[in-house]
């Protein structure tokens, strides 16, 4: 890396291109933090690759001074994978929304996760599909109202982040859109780990879905709607941080308590353990009256895939493959 790669600010990273999105969209908050976080990682723009599928997020190769590759609807797993493999130099990243990531790039999402390449898998998730109009997505909440649910949707949502989970993911983390503060050092996190970094983004689509995370992310109230978790620090929150969670052991499920009353204190709240699952999912699965969990929810240590890729000696299976196939022809083998 040189000199001037370590000189770069953030308006380096962004690229010549007129970024073309809704005035307004939680995307531009979004680009604002990923040249942040290039910056502050002192990316070098030669070595770093965004990978991204269809859908208003898929635009923001386009904006960034790195190399970058505009794929197919829900493919950008699969083939931010063969980028990896193909050099595992590359600092790859993953852009994706909550349609092309958890319909139709399902499939190629989950493994990527089980998988654990060393990607870094950013889902920007507004809860409707906003490029083509504002359908209904997998992770619209029941009733959404939309032009392909005019009664409101009947579909259960998807929590990206419990899916991550679930898929064995071994970095999950979740941010919004304008937290210019916390969001950078979050992607910074995943990049810094080893294996698939997951990040769930609230975003705003201030045309289909406005302010769907309003009562959650709203400065006056943000206090009491979120809870920002840290490997080994107990769960406090509230604009007094007076407010607590605290497990329950029979029922192994969460219960909101109140600092001072009935001799709690912060003893009694449970500790985030990142490197526990079942912690995990319940921060996760968090929903109102809970405050939702921000931060880094799951991280553990776990063999990469693209490392236990190239020690198996691709080279050499490439070169047993070839062998196969010049073996000679039907003929030879009467």
């Amino acid at each position: 890396m040189s000199e001037a790669v370590l000189e770069l600010a953030p308006k380096d990273y962004a690229s010549d291109q007129e970024v073309r999105w809704c005035p307004g969209c939680g995307d531009y908050s979004i680009l604002k933090a990923v040249h942040r976080a290039l910056a502050d990682a002192k990316a070098d723009p030669a070595q770093t690759v965004f990978v991204s599928g269809i859908g208003c997020s898929s635009r923001l190769p386009y904006y960034v001074e790195t190399y970058g590759f505009h794929t197919i609807h829900g493919r950008a797993p699969a083939i931010a994978t063969g980028v990896k493999l193909a050099n595992p130099d590359l600092d790859v990243w993953v852009i994706t929304g909550d349609g092309d990531g958890l319909s139709i790039g399902g499939n190629h999402l989950l493994h990527a996760l089980r998988r654990n390449v060393n990607l870094n898998i950013l889902m920007f998730n507004n809860e409707i599909y906003g490029l083509t109009k504002g359908q209904y997505s997998p992770t619209s909440r029941l009733g959404t109202e939309s032009p392909s649910s005019p009664q409101g949707s009947f579909d259960a949502p998807v929590s990206p982040c419990q899916f991550a989970l679930g898929a064995g993911a071994t970095f999950v983390a979740r941010g919004v859109d304008i937290d210019q503060k916390g969001l950078p050092g979050l992607l910074n996190a995943a990049r810094a780990h080893a294996g698939t970094g997951f990040v769930e983004i609230l975003q705003n689509c201030i045309v289909y879905n406005a302010d769907v995370f309003d009562d959650v992310v709203a400065k006056k109230t943000a206090a009491e709607t979120q809870i920002h978790v840290q490997h080994g620090a107990p769960l406090v929150y509230g604009k007094a941080r007076d407010k607590g969670l605290r497990l329950d052991p029979r029922t192994l499920k969460l219960e909101i308590v109140t600092l001072g009353v009935d001799g709690v204190t912060e003893a009694d709240l449970l500790v985030h353990d990142e490197t526990h699952p079942l912690i995990g999912q319940l921060l996760a699965g968090l929903r109102a009256p809970f405050p939702v969990a921000m931060g880094i929810l799951h991280r553990r240590v776990a063999p990469a895939y693209d490392q236990t890729f190239r020690e198996h000696k691709p080279g050499l299976r490439r070169q047993r493959v070839k062998q196969l196939l010049h073996r000679g022809n039907i003929l030879d083998r009467r």
